[in-house]
């Protein structure tokens, strides 16, 4: 079992300012020593000869050229805007500024 005892949980809770029972506590220290072991043993697992990873499958990006396509005219883009002023959206104020 971790070293992680009641005091270790008292002391961490009242460090976050978190209130807790003494039956919170006591078994909050169980949960975190478990816990606690149960990275003991990955990382006994895991030497020098294993490589850390995020993933387990490797990872690759795609890439492809960015390629300019159909653009859009202003019109086309406004044709279905309630409303547009100067080839631009027109929206209602929302700050009541100028």
């Amino acid at each position: 079992m971790a070293a992680i005892n009641r005091d270790d949980v008292a002391h961490l809770a009242r460090l976050a300012r978190i209130e807790m029972s003494a039956e919170e506590l006591d078994r909050m220290a169980g949960e975190l020593a478990v816990i606690v072991d149960s990275v003991k043993s990955v990382s006994e697992v895991a030497g020098e000869d294993v490589p850390a990873t995020s993933h387990p499958i490797p990872l690759s990006n795609v890439f492809r050229e960015d390629v300019v396509g159909h653009v859009l005219t202003p019109a086309e883009a406004l044709s279905g805007a309630p409303d547009s002023e100067d080839d631009r959206f027109k929206v209602p104020a929302i700050l009541d500024e100028e």
